[in-house]
């Protein structure tokens, strides 16, 4: 076998089990937790009892989902919370739906003394989902609503 043959076979096989390891890490890389179909409701109170404001997603990741942050803010306060000061805002309530997936609803009443009191028009939900194995994802404007006079 010639020298050159046997060259151009070696560097083939190193450059195959490079591309072979890469593809592996790549593989084996954590992701970051996903939100999908997000809905968020606002029900203004009326006379038969209170309102209420109902965000709900699923959020899913390989290693499982350890919880939701949730924060509703109006889009007139230019608020535009950071993923820092989400780590400290109310949890959702999550279900596991499967190994890697749950589905998070946050939900509060709304009397009319507090209705009364909320900004009219556009409001966001900003959201911080953690995974079991401490990843996150931070979206600042997860859902839109509107809170109608």
């Amino acid at each position: 076998m010639s020298k050159r043959i046997l060259l151009s076979s070696l560097i083939g096989a190193v450059a195959l089990g490079g591309v072979a390891a890469g593809g592996l890490a790549l593989a084996s890389a954590p992701s970051e937790p996903t939100l999908k179909n997000e809905s968020a409701r606002y029900v203004a109170p009326s006379e038969a009892g209170a309102g209420s404001l109902t965000y709900t997603v699923d959020v899913s990741d390989e290693s499982g989902i350890r919880d939701l942050k949730v924060l509703a803010w109006p889009a007139s306060s230019k608020l535009d919370p950071t993923e820092e000061e989400l780590r400290s805002v109310d949890r959702a309530e999550c279900r596991s739906t499967s190994d890697e997936t749950t589905r998070c609803t946050y939900a509060l009443k709304v009397t009319k003394k507090e209705a009364a009191d909320l900004a009219k028009g556009t409001w966001y939900i900003s959201a911080l989902a953690t995974a079991k194995d401490g990843d996150t994802t931070f979206a600042p404007r997860a859902a839109t609503f509107i809170v109608t006079p």
